[in-house]
């Protein structure tokens, strides 16, 4: 899971190279666990990090460079995504 985790981080830093390094993490994981628990809530069998990581990855390809206006948006994520704890590139 970790290299599926490193791999796509790096994927949305070159796609938004604005981020800092932990916001881009953190993102990483909040697409990858709500993938995964919206499949689960509407009872789709899982399917393996691989098929995750995947769609993930699609995600970040057209929306990589606009996280940051969602991030804006939704309060939901707003105190998952603040500046305190980025580390820097």
């Amino acid at each position: 899971m970790e290299a599926y985790y490193q791999k796509l981080t790096e994927q949305l830093l070159e796609k938004n190279p604005e981020l800092p390094t932990g916001r881009a993490r953190t993102w990483v994981e909040l697409l990858c666990s709500d993938f995964e628990s919206t499949s689960a809530k509407a009872g789709v069998d899982y399917r393996g990090m691989e098929y995750t990581a995947k769609l993930v990855s699609q995600l970040i390809e057209s929306y990589g460079d606009k996280l940051h206006l969602f991030a804006a948006k939704n309060p939901k994520y707003a105190d998952l995504l603040n500046d305190s704890d980025d580390t820097l590139n």
